[in-house]
Formats: structure tokens, sequence, C-alpha cells
């Protein structure tokens, strides 16, 4: 598949998870805070990885991967109503750390401001 067709189906899918999770699924194990930041849809589009970023302490985290994972099915059913695909990707939920890392840094970079200020 070319590059551009699955950067646009990666980003369609983002689209419709994001939706899905804001809007139709009523897991209570699902956070509120919770965002798609990336999918990856490998080349032949069989195989989609979805990283899932969850504001909130190590439980919340792994409740809401766990629910997220139970509610492949109803996902997969979801990207197929909305996009119109030939095959569906199996879906792979990571979790996805990389705006509570940036938010570290963020935090850490203030505090040596800080430190120099004074």
């Amino acid at each position: 598949m070319d590059r551009k067709r699955t950067a646009r189906i990666s980003e369609e899918i983002k689209k419709v998870i994001a939706s899905s999770i804001l809007n139709d699924l009523k897991d209570p194990r699902i956070a509120n805070l919770t965002s798609v930041t990336n999918v990856e849809l490998s080349n032949d589009g069989s195989y989609c990885k979805i990283y899932i970023s969850v504001m909130g302490n190590e439980e919340e985290k792994a409740n809401t991967i766990e629910g997220l994972n139970n509610a492949k099915g109803f996902l997969k059913r979801q990207i197929s109503k909305n996009i119109d695909l030939r095959i569906i990707p199996d879906l792979n939920i990571i979790q996805d750390e990389s705006i509570e890392e940036s938010m570290n840094l963020f935090k850490l970079i203030d505090e040596v401001n800080e430190k120099n200020d004074e």
C-alpha cells in the first residue's frame, strides 16, 4: 500500500477510535481523560497499533487499557462502519507515556530555570 494512503487510513482510524472512546463506549473502566495519540497501520493494512494516553494513576491506566482490549471487536465494527476497507486490521492497543514524560521534562526545565533565576 502507498505510504500516503496508509497515512490517510491511519488518520481516519484514529478519528473513529477517538470518537468511539468519547461517545460510544460505556465501559466504566475507561478513564474520562483517555486520548488516542497515534495510529500505525502496517503496509498491507492487516495490523494496526493504537497508542493510547491516559491521564491518571497506574490503576486507571491499566483498567483503561484492559477495557479497550475487551472492546476490540466493537472498535473493529466501528472502523468497518465508518471506513470502506477491504481488510479491517487487527488492533493492538498500546499505552503511550509520551505526554506524561514531556510534562515531567517541562516541570524539570521550569525547576532549573527557577534555580537559575535565584
